[in-house]
């Protein structure tokens, strides 16, 4: 290994702190928007449509990846990418406009208020996607094959950390900084995002000193420079187009976890509307407590849950019981919505449960993504999947928002509990084309 790193460090030097890094841009981007939009009074249809399309990014980024592979090595994009991205977060933080206190107050701050914001989110999406795709790429090739299987739970737990800083310490963060008071919500997510971009920098300078340079980190020798690398991907998609069951694989794909879709741009300004608008009427900072840190902490349980008993049991087995993990927990909100309860315990516990069923849940969805991404394009082919679970979220991102502002909160609910059925008819339909040894130790 030493030969072929000519700064070799131990992965733990660098392993959490690039994960870590691999996170926050992801969940400032996707979480810290809907949150801050929502605070600052901007419509939910507006907010969920416009921050539905920030996601494009992670959609795409298949298509941008073999540039990745050719043009400079994984450590200059890392690097490069992490110093864009702090020099986004200081922009965002200076140019972050101030709707007026009535406009807040009433709900109907214009989306257009914050089209410069809009552009510096979305640049900063394509360069997080990229960094991710650099980061992935340098993994594999800064260590050994044992070493990374060894540091693969260490790397799911730095973004996990990545994901609690995000939507839990920045959003209570914001809410200590408002302290009740409407006047105070501009600064506070100025001084959100300013916080993120001092972390980010410090992480970024880090980096450039201490991530080891790889001999085998070097940009792929290729004939025909990024077009072989495009070509690989139009040969490996079209492989995949081809494979048996490529319609019904793209049904579940697509469809699986077509409740969550609806549910999680609505998750956090449900929590903070009004009592009278159909909300909780949590304060902020209570939002990033109980949903961003001790939700995170029950999805992480359930996926630990998901996939050992999956490992004990194989993917068709436990197919339906993730199901139900991921269908189930959708009651929690109509609850919610219909009781409003105002016990921060109560609130805590029926969260706790929905975050770990869909993390028990998602087990299911990841084991079949990789069962069918089986064979000689695997790599290639789970990307594709990977950017399938992209658009799931999507799809029913741009409308949700819409949807919730046309029926109310008690309504939407029912309806993502209504939109299970989508998901209980395509576990149906795949359960009965899966190995039943598959994912089984």
């Amino acid at each position: 290994m030493n030969n072929q790193i000519s700064n070799y460090r131990n992965p733990w030097w660098w392993v959490p702190t690039l994960y870590f890094a691999e996170g926050v841009p992801y969940f400032v981007v996707n979480n810290i928007s809907v949150m801050m939009f929502t605070k600052m009074g901007v419509p939910n249809g507006d907010m969920s449509f416009f921050t539905t399309l920030l996601y494009f990014p992670w959609f795409l980024k298949g298509i941008w990846g073999p540039m990745v592979d050719v043009v400079k090595t994984k450590r200059w994009w890392i690097t490069t990418m992490q110093i864009l991205m702090t020099v986004l977060l200081v922009a965002l933080t200076v140019t972050l406009p101030s709707p007026s206190l009535e406009t807040i107050k009433a709900g109907d701050t214009p989306i257009s208020m914050f089209m410069v914001t809009l552009v510096l989110f979305i640049i900063a999406a394509f360069a997080s996607a990229t960094h991710d795709i650099a980061a992935d790429g340098y993994y594999m090739l800064a260590h050994s094959p044992s070493s990374q299987a060894a540091f693969i739970g260490i790397r799911s737990t730095a973004y996990r950390i990545a994901s609690v800083f995000g939507q839990g310490v920045l959003v209570a963060i914001a809410g200590w900084v408002e302290a009740g008071d409407p006047a105070r919500i501009t600064m506070s997510w100025r001084i959100t995002l300013g916080v993120s971009a001092v972390v980010f920098f410090l992480i970024t300078l880090y980096h450039i000193f201490v991530l080891p340079r790889s001999a085998d980190d070097r940009p792929r020798v290729s004939t025909d420079g990024p077009n072989n690398g495009m070509s690989e991907f139009f040969q490996s998609f079209a492989s995949f187009v081809k494979k048996p069951g490529f319609l019904l694989a793209v049904a579940f794909m697509l469809l699986y976890r077509l409740p969550e879709g609806f549910l999680i741009k609505l998750c956090m300004p449900f929590l903070v509307a009004d009592q009278a608008k159909g909300g909780l009427g949590l304060p902020t900072e209570m939002v990033g407590i109980v949903y961003g840190t001790f939700g995170v902490i029950a999805l992480l349980a359930g996926g630990i849950v998901g996939g050992v008993y999956a490992s004990k049991v194989g993917l068709k087995k436990s197919l339906w019981w993730m199901a139900a993990g991921m269908t189930l927990p959708c009651l929690t909100f109509v609850y919610l919505a219909l009781e409003q309860p105002t016990s921060n315990i109560i609130i805590t516990i029926a969260l706790c449960i929905e975050q770990f069923g869909y993390g028990f849940g998602f087990t299911a969805y990841m084991l079949y993504m990789m069962y069918f991404s089986e064979g000689e394009f695997k790599t290639s082919h789970y990307a594709i999947c990977t950017a399938f679970m992209a658009l799931s979220m999507m799809l029913p991102g741009f409308v949700a928002g819409y949807i919730q502002e046309a029926i109310g909160y008690v309504n939407f609910f029912w309806m993502v509990m209504a939109c299970c059925v989508a998901t209980l008819v395509v576990t149906y339909l795949v359960d009965r084309k899966i190995d039943p040894n598959y994912g089984r130790k």
